[in-house]
């Protein structure tokens, strides 16, 4: 499986393509930032970062994008830019029927280190044992981005079986209320 991680953010939007199964050895196939002027305009903004995510699904064709679930934050302004740029990731990807995937930052460090408290450096460190890296993916971002990646390979298998029976079993109900 290839996945894109989109760890969203209006002025760093970080990027990392991941590839493997879980319980095999993972491949990075890339790492990066597509940046924003923090002075443009916000379309501009939003522009910059949907021709920075599309050159990345062109280039890597990933087979889904995990993208970091926006979560409440105290700075309003923050979240906003934050949702704006995962809104872009989404559309870029389903407009090409690529699925999204959605995951918590205590989800992906949680997946990544085994603590959903883990700070920036404690993923940094994971994803570069992870990925058989020499050093961390800067700026932290873009390790970000590698984790959601990361996180999505190993957690994908267990929620489309959970996925599964949730939909075996509303079928199995709707059976029963059509049976007289």
């Amino acid at each position: 499986m290839r996945v894109l991680g989109v760890d969203p953010g209006l002025t760093r939007c970080g990027v990392g393509v991941v590839e493997g199964v879980a319980g095999r050895p993972l491949t990075m196939r890339g790492v990066g930032v597509v940046r924003t002027p923090a002075d443009a305009e916000l379309g501009h903004r939003l522009v910059a970062i949907e021709q920075g995510i599309e050159q990345w699904l062109d280039e890597h064709r990933p087979e889904c994008v995990a993208v970091e679930r926006v979560f409440s934050q105290h700075n309003v302004r923050t979240v906003m830019g934050t949702a704006q740029a995962s809104a872009v990731a989404m559309l870029c990807a389903s407009r090409r029927g690529i699925p999204v995937a959605l995951h918590t930052p205590s989800e992906v460090k949680a997946a990544v280190t085994g603590s959903g408290r883990a700070d920036k450096a404690q993923v940094g460190a994971m994803v570069t044992r992870l990925l058989r890296l020499a050093a961390p993916p800067k700026p932290a971002d873009a390790a970000d981005a590698l984790a959601l990646a990361i996180c999505h390979i190993w957690r994908a298998p267990a929620q489309n079986r959970l996925q599964q029976a949730v939909q075996q079993q509303a079928a199995l109900q709707a059976s029963k209320g059509r049976t007289p």
